[in-house]
């Protein structure tokens, strides 16, 4: 007997005999992760799930729904595709997803940009089917430091997808300073918003960082599922931080654009900047600049912040080049 499943429609397969599942084997030898599937699979439930049929412009007929959301029906009509098909869709097993398919679905469950680009990564990593290698660590190369540093009134940083910040200017270290407090490195926002108290603090909407954190992440692993450092960061925030589970259970992915952060900094207090961000050539590297509105106090806490940052800014400064004791700086 086919098992409900409660977000709508049924299931030949039940969520736990998906989970038994370790390795799929292909005819060609190759194996496809099981948890690519799921993921496939939740990301879609959970975008049904928050969807109503009003919101979606269907018209209801009496009687109560044993749903929550839309069901399978409904988004494979909205989408122009077979039911059939969209169930193999949703479980992961769908083959030549098709852009006109991936329009259907967008449209079918109004997904936003930062979501299309998720569900297409997932399907992408299905596809490839084996884990990519193992890259090196990233890191920054010396052009794109000697940029951070010609901007003296912007603070500014290089992240990774991993949200490791592997490049900052003399401002922007300034401005993370409570990050730069915890010897461990790279800075990690992410590890630092999930697990460092001094979050709540630093971060004045620090609910909203939380969300943006996670949801970054999640984006990331669609994009690279087999990454090592990835799951490692996120197991070790799973294991020691609820409010990470809660909002990584949400499947909700974002990317970085623009925005507006606010800081209460320890030494100059609260400030607003606004930022943006740009993608550097090198794969999976984002440049973020954060600046404030003009005559504003947050300008004014800008500059205070980079007068106190200067002479600390100097100690940081490697020995003039000759110097037998001469090291390298490290970015960041």
């Amino acid at each position: 007997m086919p098992v409900t499943d409660p977000l709508g429609g049924t299931e030949r397969d039940s969520l736990a005999g998906e989970r038994r599942r370790t390795v799929n084997c292909m005819s060609d030898g190759k194996q496809v992760s099981p948890g690519v599937r799921e993921e496939i699979r939740a990301f879609l439930a959970t975008r049904r799930a928050r969807l109503t049929p009003e919101q979606a412009g269907l018209t209801v007929f009496g009687g109560d729904r044993r749903v929550k959301g839309l069901r399978r029906e409904e988004v494979a009509a909205l989408a122009g595709i077979s039911v059939e098909y969209y169930i193999r869709l949703e479980r992961g097993d769908a083959t030549g997803v098709s852009e006109a398919v991936l329009d259907g679905i967008h449209h079918a469950l109004q997904l936003t940009d930062a979501e299309r680009a998720h569900l297409s990564d997932l399907l992408d990593a299905r596809r490839s089917r084996r884990p990519a290698p193992p890259t090196a660590r990233p890191r920054l190369r010396p052009p794109v430091q000697r940029i951070l540093d010609s901007m003296t009134t912007t603070a500014a940083f290089v992240f990774t997808g991993c949200l490791d910040i592997i490049g900052a200017n003399a401002l922007g270290r300034a401005l993370y300073e409570p990050m730069y407090a915890d010897p461990g490195r790279p800075v990690n926002t992410a590890r630092f918003a999930f697990l460092d108290p001094a979050a709540r603090t630093f971060w004045r909407d620090w609910d909203r960082i939380a969300d943006d954190s996670a949801e970054l992440l999640r984006a990331e692993a669609g994009r690279t599922p087999y990454d090592t450092e990835l799951t490692t960061l996120i197991g070790e925030l799973s294991t020691r931080s609820e409010d990470f589970r809660v909002r990584w259970a949400r499947h909700d992915v974002r990317s970085y654009a623009t925005g507006v952060k606010r800081v209460h900094h320890p030494v100059v207090g609260d400030f607003e900047l606004a930022y943006e961000s740009t993608r550097l050539a090198d794969p999976g590297q984002l440049m973020i600049m954060y600046t404030p509105e003009p005559d504003t106090p947050s300008e004014d806490a800008l500059r205070m912040l980079a007068s106190w940052a200067a002479p600390k800014s100097r100690v940081d400064q490697p020995p003039p080049a000759g110097d037998p004791h001469a090291t390298g700086r490290e970015p960041g």
